[in-house]
């Protein structure tokens, strides 16, 4: 057997090192750019939304004078609408997942479910209220209400869901589910004690993303035709509302000054929402992290 050269090694490592540098330096520049581009478009938001940010302007209605203005019905809106949209993405994405991996047969007519669910996880989300404004507000007639809203956000998050909660649900050791079947569980036992729980902190970690997503879209508002302006407050999921990102689109496009920092207040508060709402999750998911 010949042995290699240790100079020859050295000339042909030296492409190999220069480019593993290379890559590395650069992939560091993109993420230092993208941080710094974060810190400058955070720093703005906060120099001109905190001083607007206090008690009168959380618990006021909205107004066309600027320092009367408030987000309170927005605030109360967004609420609302999670309360409709965290449920039925959670139930029908996470039922779906389920079926599609622990029951469904595995041909080509799955195969194609599989290729669409992930296909529309890349469909822009003015076509989603589009979609909404059909069925939901003209063929079910449930008008500009929050029904209606939280049910076209939920279409546009289910594929995310779905498909997260898919990858979840397949990361399960296939021993623990031989482990339930051995100590006699039906298989619908070991879905529920078994896999369930040992895949929701994957689970919750794509419906993190989805829901900020869901949180923070203006295009299937807009098209659903949710006012801009609204000086009252929903009682059910019927009545009409508006949301942040509406308020904060409204904001955007008067041309004074103190508006737009109106609406940096508003992204203030719809941030400091994303980071509760994250958080639970979060705190779910490690506990059933270290558990599993």
């Amino acid at each position: 057997m010949k042995l290699i050269d240790q100079e020859q090694v050295i000339r042909r490592m030296k492409p190999r090192l220069f480019r593993n540098t290379f890559f590395k330096y650069l992939f560091l520049l993109a993420t230092g750019l993208c941080l710094i581009v974060l810190a400058v478009l955070f720093g703005r938001i906060f120099i001109q939304g905190l001083p607007y940010l206090d008690w009168q302007f959380m618990n006021s209605l909205p107004s066309r004078k600027p320092e009367e203005a408030g987000i309170y019905t927005a605030l109360n809106g967004t609420i609302w609408l999670m309360v409709v949209v965290v449920p039925v993405t959670m139930i029908l994405g996470v039922g779906a997942a389920i079926y599609l991996e622990e029951y469904a047969k595995k041909n080509r007519f799955t195969t194609f479910i599989q290729v669409n669910i992930s296909n529309l996880a890349g469909v822009p989300s003015v076509v989603y209220g589009l979609l909404g404004l059909t069925l939901f507000v003209r063929t079910f007639a449930f008008g500009k209400s929050v029904l209606a809203a939280g049910l076209t956000m939920s279409l546009l998050v289910l594929p995310v869901i779905i498909v997260s909660a898919q990858e979840a649900i397949r990361a399960v050791p296939s021993s623990f589910r031989e482990a339930s079947y051995a100590m006699g569980a039906t298989k619908w036992t070991t879905i529920l004690r078994v896999v369930l729980p040992a895949s929701l902190p994957g689970i919750l970690t794509g419906s993190i993303l989805a829901l900020s997503r869901a949180i923070g879209e203006t295009a299937p508002l807009v098209v659903l035709g949710i006012p801009l302006f609204l000086a009252f407050l929903p009682n059910s999921v019927f009545d009409e509302f508006t949301a942040l990102p509406m308020q904060m689109y409204n904001w955007t496009s008067r041309p004074q000054d103190e508006f737009h920092a109106l609406a940096a207040a508003g992204i203030i508060v719809l941030l400091a929402l994303l980071i509760v709402m994250n958080s639970v999750a979060i705190m779910i998911r490690n506990k059933f992290s270290k558990r599993y």
